[in-house]
């Protein structure tokens, strides 16, 4: 039995939940309490993450983490969203690093930052965040100006990794993605149709939060 470990604020989890349904693999999610510290506590790092990470993927023996490898590792098993030929499959890894390194990290952080973390936000590191925001978006908004999906004529492991945190509501981070990148707000409601698509709250562990400091 797979075992997704896992919790529902969290986008970079929801990307192996969407997948993981997607393909129609069944699992078991395992809740990761993540707001009172769990990926914190040096037991659960060294039994689980020694990262300190959601998601964590139990398949078998084999424990995996970071989405990006979960992902990969995914498709490989199933032959399913990884591009089809080695061109493409190229493609998908170029598209999951840079999602990893900026198109989710900035945004990620920022939405954390507004929502759910312990103490309100620092100006500073929102206006940092926020241009940084804006240029990775632009470019994948322009990507997708002329194509349905980020990689050939079909969803990929790429698709699934960059949308993770667009499922989410515009409260909790501020930015009117839809209202901004209209060629990613097609893109992501062509994944709201994609067969094993869910919203995160309902097919993820967790209590859902209200925003801490948005209406401050």
């Amino acid at each position: 039995m797979l075992r997704l470990h896992c919790f529902c604020q969290s986008g970079n989890s929801f990307k192996a939940a969407f997948a993981l349904r997607a393909m129609g693999l069944p699992y078991e999610s395992v809740p990761v309490d993540f707001m009172h510290g769990q990926t914190r506590d040096p037991a659960w790092r060294a039994q689980t993450n020694a990262m300190g990470e959601a998601p964590v993927l139990d398949d078998g023996p084999l424990r995996l983490t970071q989405s990006g490898v979960i992902l990969t590792h995914l498709a490989h098993k199933t032959g399913r969203f990884c591009g089809r030929d080695e061109a493409q499959a190229r493609e998908v890894l170029r598209w999951l690093l840079f999602d990893n390194h900026k198109f989710t990290s900035y945004f990620a952080t920022y939405r954390f930052m507004l929502s759910f973390a312990p103490a309100a936000p620092d100006p500073a590191v929102l206006a940092f965040l926020k241009p940084r925001i804006d240029s990775a978006y632009g470019i994948v908004d322009k990507h997708l100006s002329g194509r349905q999906w980020l990689v050939g004529d079909a969803p990929t492991i790429a698709d699934f990794s960059l949308s993770g945190y667009l499922f989410y509501p515009v409260e909790e981070s501020g930015i009117d993605v839809a209202g901004t990148y209209p060629h990613i707000a097609a893109w992501v409601q062509r994944l709201r149709r994609v067969d094993g698509w869910g919203d995160p709250y309902e097919v993820m562990p967790g209590e859902r939060i209200a925003p801490r400091w948005m209406t401050q």
